[in-house]
This record gives C-alpha cells, structure tokens and sequence, in this order.
C-alpha cells in the first residue's frame, strides 16, 4: 500500500513508469558476459582486429667502421715553452698573452750590465793580443831576412818563429772568448723561436729568473697532431694509414685524419703504443687539448637499426618486423636480436634481423606479437640502416 501522503496523480505516475525501469534493470547485463563489451577487436591478430598503421623500412646492409675509441691528446709541432738561457732580473717584457709572434722578434730583456762590463774587457784583452800578434809578426820577418844573411843563428831564428805563432794563438784565443761572450749577452734578450700566439706570462719585471724559469708559451696552431695511446692488445692491428675521426662532444666527427706514426717501443708506465696523427687546421681543435679519436680498424657491410624500434626486456633485445599473414595481411612479429655498440643513433645488429627484413621503426608501442599492421609512409630522415659511421671493434 502506498503512503497515504503521496496524492492521486502522483501514485499514477509511478505505477507506469515502473515497469520501464524494471526492464532496464533486468535486461542491462543480458549478453554481456560480465564484462563491458569493447567491441571489434579482441585477442592481437584475432578475427575482427583493425590493422594498426605503423611505419615500415626495409633493412639493408650498409659499409660500417669497426672503430675503437680512445682519449687522445693533441700537440702542436710549432710550440715551445720560452725560458732563458741567461740568468738576472727582468728590465722589460715586451710581449703580451694572446699577441703574434714571428721568429726573431724579441719578448724579454734580463738585465745584461755585468755581461755587457765582461764583454769591455775581452775587448780590451783581444786589442792587447792582436798587437802581440802584430808585433810578433814583425820580429819574425826581420828573422827571416837576417838569418837570409847570416846575421842572426839557426836558434835565434826558431826563437822568433815560435813567438809569433803562440801570439797569433793567443790572439785567437781572445777573438773566441770574445765571440763567446757576445753570444752570452745575446741571450739577455729572449727572442720567438717560431711563429705562433704567446701564451700566459707569468712573470713580472723585476722578477729574477734562471735558465730553469718558464716565461711564457708560444703556440702555432698550423701544425697540430694527435697523440693516441693505443694498448699493447692491438699493437698488432695497427699500421700507418689507417683511419682516425676526431669527435666533438656530441660524438660527431669534426675532423678525420690518418695514421702517420707508430712508436717503436712500448711506454713502461702504461703499457701502451703512442700513435700519431696530423690534424688539419681550422677545425676548432687547439693545442693540449683532450679529445675523443676514434681509429678505424676496419670497414664492412653490416645491418643497423635506429634505437627507438629496438626494446629491452629482462637484458634481451627484441625488434618488430612485419611478414605476410592469413590473406597476405602484415602481422607484426618480434624477433629477438642481438646487437654491438650504438653507432649514431642506432644500433649495429650482429644478429637477429638480415637484409630485406621490414622492420617496424614507429607505432610499435600499440602493437604485439601477431597483430596486424598497415604501412604507412616513413618520415623524411636517415632510413633504418643508419649512418655508416664507426661501431666498436
């Protein structure tokens, strides 16, 4: 019975109304299963699944470096480290950082006073000894034509002789002290063995250096090599010739050069082989800097894949491929692959794929094992082989 404070019309309406609701209540799950029917697709592959677009590139075998890659040091053959070769305090410094240079052009002056008081004094002496010299050689002519007439003896003769040939000796002497000397006060003023770009100097005027004392650098860069430390392991892979890429930060190759030098002997600290290699010029690359070279040991055909096709579950490696299904339809497959180092932006597959393979490069994120795919067109870009850059020996 329905309560009273419900009115006539009201009653009406709630008697035809529920039936409707009863209906739906009652017919809602009917066909349903339980579950919330999404229509159309089921099990990946199953009958009624819509194929899934993903974008497919054919795999080919590309010529790929087998490369190993190496901290090198770069040097230039044109730079030298100036010190003096006199000792004394610092008059002037006539040179700044960053400045050129040409050979002969004069960078210090040490103060060369008490040089300059010893080279006055060999001259003195030298003046001396060429007038003993002089002398000498006068009483030794008129010897010579007394003896022609029987003035003087033999012995007297020999005397004379003998003196004008140790004050010719003697005066040689003097000249050689004295070209000495000069070469000595040459060296009060420190002067640009080559031509290049002065470095960091250090020191002041008024400091006191020694022949030990760095002044400053001067660096050419027009000659620059690479230094490599290569272990004694591949001592036996190694040959002049052989290519060298020097790498930016990104790893990209700024520069690539060739081997030019192999040490004849082993390094004992580090049991290594120095390995040399010209760079060319204009390339951003100084003189002790640190950069990342990579040798080409060799060049072979190889299969690439680009990093984002490839997943990793559990340490395994696995790809997408497409093949032909029930009807001729693409099913996408997984394979498992086994790959070498990241070369660029892709991997070097060393097993796992083969050329001619349809390799699913985008969308593998919504698809499985066996589910149908349709192509769509690849994007502009390097393709699934990828460069042929260098991977690791």
């Amino acid at each position: 019975m329905l309560p009273t404070l419900l009115s006539t019309s009201q009653k009406a309406s709630l008697f035809v109304r529920t039936p409707a609701l009863l209906a739906v209540f009652f017919l809602a799950p009917i066909g349903c299963g339980g579950q919330p029917d999404v229509g159309g697709g089921g099990a990946p592959g199953g009958p009624g699944a819509m194929a899934t677009p993903v974008t497919i590139v054919p795999i080919a075998a590309v010529p790929v470096e087998r490369t190993t890659g190496y901290v090198a040091t770069v040097k230039s053959r044109g730079s030298a480290r100036i010190q003096p070769q006199a000792e004394g305090f610092l008059t002037t410094i006539r040179v700044r950082s960053g400045q050129s240079v040409s050979p002969g052009d004069v960078m210090f002056e040490i103060d060369a006073r008490t040089q300059q008081a010893a080279v006055a004094s060999l001259q003195s002496i030298q003046a001396a000894r060429e007038a003993d010299a002089e002398l000498a050689g006068q009483q030794f002519d008129r010897a010579k034509a007394l003896l022609s007439v029987g003035a003087i003896s033999q012995q007297e003769y020999e005397q004379a002789e003998a003196a004008e040939k140790a004050a010719r000796a003697q005066m040689a002497a003097a000249e050689e002290q004295m070209r000495q000397q000069r070469m000595e006060l040459a060296y009060y003023q420190v002067v640009a063995p080559t031509a290049g770009i002065v470095g960091d100097v250090p020191v002041r005027v008024g400091d006191r250096v020694t022949r030990a004392t760095e002044l400053t650098t001067v660096a050419d860069n027009s000659g620059l090599e690479l230094y490599v430390s290569v272990p004694i392991q591949e001592a036996s892979r190694l040959k002049t010739g052989l290519r060298v890429h020097v790498l930016d930060e990104a790893g990209a190759p700024v520069a690539t050069t060739q081997v030019s030098f192999i040490a004849p002997t082993v390094q004992d600290d580090t049991q290594t082989l120095l390995v040399k290699a010209p760079v060319p010029r204009d390339r951003g690359i100084r003189a002790d800097q640190f950069v990342r070279a990579q040798i080409v040991w060799s060049t072979a055909p190889g299969i690439t894949v680009p990093v984002v096709a490839v997943s990793r579950v559990n340490g395994q490696y696995f790809a997408f491929v497409a093949e032909p299904g029930d009807g001729g339809a693409l099913i996408a497959r997984q394979r498992p692959l086994t790959v070498g180092p990241v070369v660029g932006d892709a991997y070097l597959v060393t097993g796992g794929l083969e050329a001619g393979d349809q390799l699913i490069v985008a969308g593998t994120q919504k698809i499985g094992d066996g589910a149908p795919v349709q192509p769509m067109p690849a994007a502009p870009g390097p393709g699934a082989s990828g460069p042929s850059a260098g991977g690791g020996a």
